[in-house]
């Protein structure tokens, strides 16, 4: 399971025209899931992502979590984060996971992530052609794979 985490001013999710999500300074999480992950790499994921000391404090040093900013997330699904392109130009999906379990999976990590941060997240729309607009505050972007913790 891969995240890409972006610190951001605002961000929202358009679907249809529509805007589905929005938030002010929070976070942005774009999830990757193979056919490989378990439940064990969302509880590992969701405890980092709650933890991680992103957000700048009093003297504008990355010491603060998302919970101690009290911040807003949006949960986006992509697939593409699990892209492989060591052969030819066109990007294979072969480690992403099959829409049946990653969307049982992206349930899973919303549930958790709320548990870990303790209020309910945002999200975009699982399988659908979402616009996403961000604000990058930073920048800032991480990203995590829960297949290399050591």
């Amino acid at each position: 399971m891969k995240v890409v985490i972006q610190r951001v001013s605002k961000a929202s999710v358009t679907i249809d025209n529509e805007i589905k999500s929005k938030i002010d300074a929070g976070l942005l999480i774009l999830l990757g899931i193979e056919d490989s992950d378990k439940k064990e790499d969302i509880d590992w994921l969701c405890r980092k992502i709650a933890k991680l000391r992103i957000f700048g404090d009093d003297n504008d040093v990355m010491n603060l979590s998302i919970k101690d900013i009290d911040g807003d997330i949006i949960l986006v699904s992509q697939f593409t984060l699990h892209a492989s392109t060591k052969k030819g130009n066109r990007p294979s999906f072969i480690k992403a996971a099959k829409p049946a379990i990653a969307g049982l999976l992206y349930q899973q990590f919303i549930i958790q992530i709320e548990k870990e941060i303790e209020k309910p997240i945002k999200t975009g729309e699982f399988g659908a052609d979402m616009k996403v607009e961000l604000i990058n505050d930073g920048p800032v972007t991480i990203v995590v794979d829960s297949k290399n913790r050591a």
